[in-house]
C-alpha cells in the first residue's frame, strides 16, 4: 500500500507539474490550450465520480451536479455583484448540500437500481434548469458572463484550470489514503459486515457521495468562466457516461485514474476529428478495444512494467 501510495503521488504531481508548463512550448495555439482545458475540467467532476466508485456505487448523475455548479455559478455571476473567488467556493458549497440532501434518498438503492436511478436523475435536473423560467433563462441559458476579477486571459483560465485540477487531486488522494479510504474499501466490499463492526455505513457514504459532488460543482463552475456561458444541454446523460468511462479507462485503483482517462479520451477524440461523420464510430471501437486489452486501465500498464523491472512478475 506505501509503494502505491507514493506511486500515485509521484503520478499525480508529475502530470500537473507536465500541464503546468505546456503552454511555454504551444505558446499562441488557443485551440490546443483550449482542448487541455477541456480535459482540465472534465477531469476535475470525474474524480467525483472515481470516489463513487470507491464506495461501490456507479454513479451516472454527476452531469447533473456539474450542471448545478456551473448555474450556480452564472446567476450569482450575473445578477450579483460578488467576485468569481465568492462565488466559486458559494457554488460548490451549494452543490455539496444538493448532493447530501439527494444522497441520504437515492443512496439506499444499490446495484443497477441505483445506477438506473442516477440516469434519471441527470436528465430530471436538467429538465429542471429548462423549465426555470426568467430565473434559468430556460432553453437560451445565460450567456456573456463577466470575466472573472484577476481573469482576462487564456492563460489565466488555463492555470485556474490548472489549480482546480490539483486541488480535486489533493482532496480525493488525500481522503483515500487516509482512514476514510480503508472504510470505503470495507463498505465496498461488504457493507453488512462493516457495519457489523461498527462502522457507520450511512454516513460514510454521504461523505463520499456529498465530496464526489462538490467536485462536480467545482468542475461546473470551471466550465461556466471558461466559456462564459451555461445552457441546459452543457451536461448531459451523455457526459455522465463519459465520466464513468474516464475512470474506466484510467484504471479505478488509481486516483490519477479519472484525470488520466479524461484527458486520453477527449484529445483522442479530438484527434479522430478527421474522420468526421465515423468519428464516433472510430471513438466507440477504440474503446472497446481498450476494455478488452486493459480492463484495469492504463495506468496498470505502468504498474505492470514496474514490477517486471523488480522482478517481481513469476516470483
Amino acid at each position: 500500500m506505501k509503494l502505491k501510495k507514493q506511486r500515485d503521488l509521484v503520478t499525480c504531481l508529475g502530470f500537473i507539474a507536465v500541464f503546468s508548463i505546456l503552454p511555454v512550448f504551444l505558446g499562441q495555439s488557443h485551440y490546443a490550450l483550449s482542448v487541455l482545458m477541456n480535459c482540465a475540467g472534465l477531469a476535475v467532476i470525474a474524480s467525483g465520480v472515481w470516489l463513487t466508485f470507491a464506495i461501490g456505487r456507479v454513479n451516472i448523475c454527476q452531469a447533473g451536479f456539474a450542471l448545478i455548479g456551473a448555474y450556480a455559478s452564472a446567476i450569482l455571476l450575473s445578477r450579483t455583484g460578488l467576485s468569481y473567488w465568492l462565488v466559486l467556493p458559494l457554488s460548490v458549497l451549494i452543490t455539496a448540500l444538493c448532493g447530501a440532501l439527494i444522497g441520504s434518498f437515492i443512496l439506499k438503492l444499490k446495484g443497477v437500481y441505483f445506477s438506473m436511478l442516477t440516469i434519471s436523475l441527470t436528465e430530471a435536473i436538467r429538465l429542471a434548469f429548462l423549465n426555470g423560467g426568467r430565473f434559468t433563462n430556460g432553453s437560451a441559458g445565460i450567456t456573456n458572463l463577466r470575466q472573472p476579477l484577476g481573469i482576462h486571459s487564456t492563460f489565466a483560465i488555463y492555470y485556474l484550470g490548472a489549480l482546480l485540477l490539483a486541488l480535486s487531486l489533493l482532496v480525493v488522494w488525500r481522503m483515500h489514503y487516509s482512514r476514510l479510504g480503508s472504510i470505503f474499501e470495507a463498505i465496498r466490499l461488504n457493507e453488512d459486515l462493516a457495519e457489523s463492526v461498527g462502522i457507520d455505513v450511512w454516513r460514510y457514504r454521504i461523505l463520499a457521495f456529498t465530496v464526489a459532488c462538490a467536485l462536480g460543482g467545482l468542475g461546473g463552475s470551471y466550465f461556466a468562466v471558461l466559456t462564459q456561458s451555461v445552457y441546459t444541454q452543457s451536461f448531459t446523460v451523455q457526459h455522465s457516461i463519459d465520466f464513468m468511462l474516464f475512470c474506466f479507462l484510467g484504471g479505478l485503483e488509481f486516483v490519477s485514474g479519472a484525470m488520466f482517462g479524461a484527458f486520453a479520451l477527449t484529445i483522442l477524440f479530438e484527434f479522430l476529428g478527421d474522420f468526421q461523420q465515423y468519428q464516433s464510430l472510430a471513438y466507440g471501437a477504440i474503446m472497446i478495444l481498450a476494455m478488452l486489452t486493459i480492463p484495469n486501465g492504463i495506468l496498470s500498464l505502468q504498474i505492470r512494467r514496474l514490477r517486471f523491472g523488480n522482478k517481481e512478475v513469476g516470483a
